[in-house]
């Protein structure tokens, strides 16, 4: 019954904070946003410590698209927020389901017309280093990789492994979204992986300098 209550009250906690900040939080947007109005489908990357606020970006349009969750249990809270806040989750990981997941991402790029978003260093880390399974996703969907990253003037950090970063109400935010990234099937992998880490790095760093 405690579990049940547990598994209930979570997600929803989750979604009263996201509410709260993001009408709190007064955001600027640098960059080419999402649009659900482009036909142009992309796969957004950003931080596993940068997901509360993540679906902001699409400003209150509908984002018609699937983020990839991991299988662990605090990614069943994620997911269950995620789908009260109306996004599409696949559950997985590059250490659980992860071939499941591959699979049903490029079905719903191919049959649905979707677009992706992952966190690259997600479920376990290394913390903001991108894996190699999100290149590869890139690759085999031919989606150009969008990064994204938040930051505020004011904010906290968890002591968890990614650092989970809260922005805390009342103060000023943006979102940035950075150039695309185009991964070809045949380019090679390393060079791909360090083409996306470098543009990752750099919408991080516009983000948390923002503000000075």
């Amino acid at each position: 019954m405690k579990d049940r209550l547990i598994i209930w009250l979570i997600p929803r906690l989750i979604k009263l904070v996201y509410l709260f900040l993001v009408n709190t939080v007064r955001w600027e947007i640098i960059g080419k946003p999402y649009s659900q109005d482009d036909p142009q489908r992309n796969l957004y990357i950003f931080w596993h410590a940068r997901m509360l606020m993540i679906p902001r970006f699409s400003r209150g349009g509908v984002w018609h698209g699937y983020m990839l969750i991991s299988e662990h249990r605090d990614g069943g809270f994620i997911a269950d927020a995620m789908h009260l806040l109306g996004i599409d989750t696949v559950r997985g990981s590059s250490t659980r389901g992860g071939a499941r997941a591959m699979l049903k991402m490029l079905r719903a790029v191919k049959d649905e017309n979707r677009h992706l978003a992952i966190t690259p260093d997600g479920p376990k880390g290394p913390r903001e280093v991108v894996q190699k399974g999100t290149v590869q996703l890139a690759m085999k969907s031919g989606l150009p990789v969008i990064p994204v990253c938040y930051a505020t003037k004011r904010h906290w950090r968890i002591n968890s492994w990614d650092r989970f970063y809260i922005p805390q109400p009342f103060t000023r935010g943006v979102f940035v979204f950075g150039d695309p990234v185009k991964v070809n099937p045949d380019d090679d992998l390393d060079d791909a992986l360090n083409r996306v880490q470098q543009a990752m790095n750099r919408a991080q760093s516009r983000a948390d300098h923002f503000f000075g």
